[in-house]
């Protein structure tokens, strides 16, 4: 296991990451847990084993969870259609870009489901797609790691009333369709996203530093994102947001600015010990201890690939991308091995064949060519001498 410690001290002296959490658990008990190298550069500070990171995507398989809490409780089946819960859905358009003329839209061959939300089948897709990302910028669309002043309720109405980029089902594209389940938790429950995240899920699990928006008196531990250019080397992440064409990003949103939306696919701070409750959770049937989030058959569906032939190369359930069920593994691993990773270079796998959690947490984008999360994994698995 040393050899995490050792592959990640490299890149720190080498200034390719500024420091990084890393933690690995089999069969329940803790195999690896160390932060290295400095949590905020500039100001001298140490990473810490409870540093917090912006994990942004990895608060998907959450959301996930939550609209699964609601469906074990009868509240909507995963083929009803958005619309029956979320009426500004009803009757969606496709986006049709003509070799000349202007882009028109028309109606889709079928409904978004709830299913589609959870699989990313459902055509929404994020402001940095070229088709419809300038389009969703003009209409004011957050997607959870920028400033906004608004609630989740208010843009996902935006998003509504916007052309999909393909019909439902059709196809798989990674997009804000978490965060329009977030906000069908929200309108089902009749609960905000982060209070029902809060009594249902975190305080369950023993989750105490999982935030939208961390409490004043834990910002410090908030670790500092940082940028890699080739040509600039590893930089503090400018205190303005970076513009990518129709994709804007900032990195100071969980603590400066309205702080109202709860962002289903993109908003959650955490520590690498909150994330492993989480991801032990999954990796033991829906339950820690005595403590029952989701049943043994819920788990099983959604770490069940939900693509089929609607994505014959990818493997993904319900939240998670899943390994090895459609091409070849293309690390060590195993087959059915869950597993996502955030934005600013986050990273968790759950592997219930080896009862086996690896959770990387870096903050850092863009990362240039780094492949220290994968390598993680790797000197993970080759450390298992059963």
């Amino acid at each position: 296991m040393e050899r995490i410690g050792a592959a990640v001290q490299r890149n720190i002296d080498d200034r390719r990451i500024a420091g990084a959490v890393t933690f690995v658990s089999r069969r329940g008990r803790v195999a690896w847990f160390k932060a290295q190298g400095m949590a905020d550069r500039e100001a001298g500070k140490p990473m810490r084993p409870d540093t917090m990171f912006r994990i942004c995507s990895m608060t998907k398989p959450i959301t996930t969870v939550a609209a699964m809490i609601l469906y074990e409780e009868g509240r909507f089946l995963l083929d009803d259609p958005v619309s029956k819960y979320l009426p500004e859905f009803k009757d969606p358009k496709v986006l049709v870009k003509p070799a000349s003329g202007e882009p028109y839209s028309i109606p889709a061959t079928r409904e978004i489901t709830i299913r589609d939300l959870m699989r990313h089948t459902s055509g929404i897709t994020y402001s940095w797609n070229a088709d419809l990302g300038p389009i969703y910028r003009a209409n004011n669309v957050g997607d959870g790691i920028l400033q906004y002043d608004g609630t989740i309720a208010d843009s996902v109405k935006r998003l509504a009333g916007l052309p999909l980029l393909f019909n439902p089902g059709d196809r798989w594209e990674y997009g804000l369709g978490i965060d329009v389940l977030g906000r069908l938790v929200e309108v089902v429950s009749g609960k905000p996203l982060d209070e029902f995240f809060r009594v249902r899920i975190f305080e369950p699990l023993g989750m105490k530093d999982t935030y939208f928006y961390p409490p004043d008196n834990k910002l410090e531990r908030l670790a500092a994102a940082y940028t890699y250019y080739p040509e600039k080397g590893l930089n503090r992440f400018p205190e303005t947001p970076i513009t990518e064409g129709s994709f804007i990003y900032s990195a100071d949103y969980p603590y400066r600015g309205p702080k109202k939306l709860f962002s289903g696919g993109a908003g959650l701070v955490s520590t690498a010990a909150d994330y492993a409750r989480f991801c032990q959770m999954i990796l033991d049937g829906g339950k820690v201890g005595d403590t029952h989030l989701l049943s043994r058959k819920s788990i099983e569906l959604m770490t069940h690939d939900q693509l089929g032939k609607t994505g014959p190369d990818q493997g993904f359930g319900l939240g998670f991308g899943i390994d090895g069920v459609k091409a070849p593994l293309p690390e060590l691993g195993s087959v059915g091995e869950c597993n996502w990773g955030g934005f600013f270079y986050t990273k968790f796998s759950i592997d219930t064949k080896e009862q086996m959690i690896v959770i990387f947490m870096g903050q850092l984008h863009p990362a240039g060519d780094l492949s220290l999360d994968r390598q993680v994994h790797e000197l993970a698995y080759q450390a298992i001498t059963d």
